[in-house]
């Protein structure tokens, strides 16, 4: 923890034989006041030129000089189209752009169990309801006793923030506490787990699940995706995240709108392209549709 790209490199220089990868969490704080006295609580909105300009410096600091660990998902974050993205309209195309985006980048993935079905954060009503005593105490602190926040905000904070957003019983189908046990699990399970399950996944080829699997199978066929080198593109853009990986002549392009409104990109319109992947089945000519995830 606290790592800059700069320790990293050392950890995981081959040629020092110490650590093969370590898990950056720089990422993670970019909507957070740092420093503030309330902590991971103190948050401020996020800024997709944040995100990028963080991925990006590891990306390239570590480039033939060890090896990145790529996550947005763990026990000890929210559900990340939660958090940053959107887990209501566009709830799959959220999902499958943040694992396009990810996927495509240099390092070895880890997809947090729930993340390949598009889990999202849990619409906690009381203080009661949760089991994390970092959450509890919190509450206890910054409400009860320092009175900082009002029960109201520190509820809305919890509820984008806590870990236990992350920690619920995982969604196997829509029976009886989600398939997860036959009695009443530690920590309630989410509501919505009749519509998002393992269950229903498995039966949709469009769905979050199956798009994972594909990403997961072009990692394993193409050597850009493990050894080009990265270049970030559109690095102002507030709305598109976008990058190239460079290997032997050949250009992989990733592009995501997100937004949940069109916009304009024509990285993705080369005639002689190959479209790789995407989470829309029709593309519009010099557009990136709401969420929309292209790999050329």
């Amino acid at each position: 923890p606290g790592s800059t790209p700069e320790v990293a490199r050392l950890f995981t220089d081959p040629t020092r034989e110490e650590l093969n990868m370590i898990f950056t969490f720089e990422h993670m704080n970019i909507d957070r006041i740092l420093g503030s006295v309330n902590r991971k609580w103190a948050l401020k909105p996020f800024d997709l030129r944040d995100l990028k300009r963080v991925m990006s410096e590891w990306q390239n600091k570590l480039y033939n000089k060890g090896w990145n660990a790529l996550y947005f998902e763990n026990h000890d974050q929210p559900r990340v189209i939660s958090r940053w993205g959107n887990d209501t309209t566009y709830r799959e195309e959220c999902a499958k752009a943040y694992a396009t985006v990810l996927h495509g980048m240099q390092g070895t993935p880890y997809v947090y169990q729930g993340e390949e079905l598009g889990m999202t954060n849990v619409p906690f009503t009381s203080i009661d309801q949760f089991r994390d005593l970092d959450s509890i105490n919190a509450y206890r602190e910054l409400v009860e006793e320092q009175h900082v926040f009002t029960a109201e905000e520190m509820m809305r904070y919890l509820c984008r923030k806590s870990r236990d957003n992350a920690r619920t019983p995982f969604q196997w189908d829509d029976s009886a506490y989600a398939g997860f046990s036959t009695v009443e699990p530690w920590i309630m399970v989410n509501p919505n787990y009749k519509e998002i399950n393992a269950k229903a996944a498995l039966a949709d080829p469009d769905s979050v699940f199956h798009y994972y699997q594909e990403l997961i199978r072009l990692r394993h066929t193409l050597p850009i995706i493990v050894y080009g080198k990265f270049q970030g593109l559109l690095e102002d853009s507030e709305t598109i995240y976008a990058y190239k990986r460079i290997l032997d002549g050949q250009v992989l392009t990733v592009a995501c709108n997100f937004t949940d409104q069109e916009q304009d990109c024509v990285l993705c319109e080369d005639p002689a392209a190959e479209e790789l992947i995407s989470n829309y089945k029709g593309q519009k000519a010099g557009k990136l549709q709401p969420y929309e995830a292209r790999v050329i």
